[in-house]
């Protein structure tokens, strides 16, 4: 090991590609980050354009590679939002916009007569880990076939953000274990292997890509991508895996008990296990690691909001937001809101939930809408930390990573609403960081708790969350009393 080598990170997040430099001792020496907007062509739709991930991971390693002083790069990590599905010619060529993960809810149809098919949601799980949902490749893979057959018709390879970065980087076609095992139901959570029976019911022509662990080198960077990218050919590139993953390596919340709080556009809790937990609402997964399951859960919109209440509020910026939520104190003087923006994934499993905002005044300005919506996303936190503990999980710490932990309101209100401390480490720059720790530790003998200390330990205020004891039951009433309602509100949207 030596002082003058790094690593580079890439990770593809749903508003921005990112980028990081880092020594072989864990400082970021640089970064870049490029940003892009999701496409949504019709009502539950969401898409984005794989060639525009490529474009931006080349522009991001090109301007680290120029940063001053920045020494060569020894690895490559890579990951990226997920599970996402991205359709290929057998040359490796898109041949559509890539649909994206659960807040995608186009292929409900899909879930519906898999689900009969396969035999029930139980049958469902017991094989692949999880029931099939809006986060589920399959009914995504089968909806292609169905909606867009001369497209379905020529796909032969399948790409997520990570492995199609790897794929331009190396020319080798995988896909992480982890990743595959959010392929429901094409997978075998006990096997860890492609379930060929079921899979073959929504593959089409598309092949199995072979299966490696986030951690293994796929192969090295081609001279094609090195011309473009600055990078040395043949330089070892990790397999990678799905961003929230990424981000649970990163700031090492991956050990068995731990639950990884990932503030971002969606909010995400991973909980590692050492076996299988079985769950209706929440998705069983394979590790990061082998010999780890997870347990996990996700929002479809939590920074989301706080960035739509920010635009739709003239910009005024964050800081100023935050303050005045501070201000608004426990309960944002008698808002309480529901956080399904774009429907909810876990642990409702509702596209069609909608966003509430109940108890509205001509009084309440903008301070307590925010504080309203930092809560209602708390709130979901803990619905889903009950749930994982429902389903058998036992969560020992809570490591919370990502741009929400910054300003510290956001994290005080959760630790508040949940009851619970979260650890707070040196560095929440997210997924990248996780990608080119993996990427270090192929071949060298590195630590993420030198890497990435806990610097911070934001506690709960018991007199707080005695207040939000009482409000969390009123949001726990206030779905079921608004669903009929908030469902005939999407069906009418659907139509428009």
């Amino acid at each position: 090991m030596t002082n003058s080598a790094a690593v580079v990170g890439i990770d593809v997040g749903t508003s921005s590609t990112k980028g990081v430099l880092v020594s072989l001792q864990g400082a970021i020496l640089a970064t870049a980050t490029r940003g892009h907007d999701v496409s949504r062509p019709r009502n539950g739709q969401v898409e984005m354009d794989a060639g525009t991930w490529w474009d931006e991971a080349v522009s991001i390693v090109r301007e680290l590679l120029a940063a001053e002083g920045a020494p060569d790069v020894v690895a490559v990590g890579v990951s990226g939002m997920g599970p996402c599905v991205v359709v290929a010619d057998e040359a490796g060529a898109p041949l559509r916009a890539g649909i994206l993960y659960g807040v995608d809810t186009r292929a409900t149809a899909q879930i519906a007569r898999l689900t009969e098919e396969l035999g029930g949601g139980d049958a469902i799980r017991e094989r692949s880990g999880s029931a099939l949902s809006t986060q589920s490749v399959g009914p995504k893979l089968a909806w292609l076939a169905e909606h867009e057959p001369e497209v379905w018709g020529r796909s032969r390879r399948l790409f997520m953000p990570s492995n199609w970065l790897g794929w331009k980087l190396t020319g080798s076609y995988y896909l992480d274990q982890h990743s595959a095992s959010q392929c429901t139901p094409m997978y075998d959570a006990e096997r860890l292997e492609w379930y060929r029976d079921w899979a073959d019911l929504v593959r089409g022509g598309v092949e199995l890509p072979p299966l490696v662990w986030p951690g293994d080198v796929v192969g090295g960077v081609s001279g094609e991508a090195a011309a473009v990218t600055g990078l040395k050919a043949g330089t070892p590139v990790i397999g990678g895996t799905i961003d929230a993953w990424s981000e649970a390596v990163s700031v090492g919340a991956h050990r068995v008990g731990d639950l990884m709080l990932m503030y971002g556009t969606t909010m995400f809790l991973i909980h590692t296990t050492e076996v299988r937990n079985a769950s209706g609402v929440l998705w069983g997964t394979t590790g990061a690691f082998p010999g780890t399951r997870n347990l996990a859960a996700g929002m479809a919109t939590s920074g989301a909001i706080t960035s739509w209440l920010h635009d739709l509020f003239a910009r005024p910026g964050y800081p100023q937001l935050l303050a005045e939520a501070e201000r608004s104190g426990v309960g944002a003087r008698g808002l309480l809101m529901l956080p399904y923006f774009a429907g909810e994934r876990t642990p409702i499993a509702d596209p069609d939930a909608r966003g509430v905002i109940a108890g509205l005044t001509v009084e309440h300005g903008r301070g307590e809408l925010y504080r309203a919506a930092l809560e209602a996303t708390a709130f979901g936190v803990r619905h889903n930390i009950e749930a994982i503990e429902a389903a058998g999980g036992r969560i020992e710490r809570i490591v919370a990573v990502g741009g929400g932990t910054q300003g510290g309101l956001w994290a005080r209100i959760v630790s508040d609403v949940t009851g619970r401390a979260q650890l707070i480490p040196d560095k929440t720059i997210g997924a990248s960081y996780g990608a080119a720790f993996l990427a270090a530790k192929a071949g060298h003998d590195v630590a993420i708790g030198d890497w990435n200390p806990v610097v911070e330990t934001v506690e709960p205020d018991p007199a707080a969350t005695a207040k939000y004891d009482e409000l969390y039951r009123l949001y726990l009433e206030l779905y079921p009393a608004t669903e009929r309602i908030a469902h005939a509100l999407a069906s009418e949207a659907g139509r428009s």
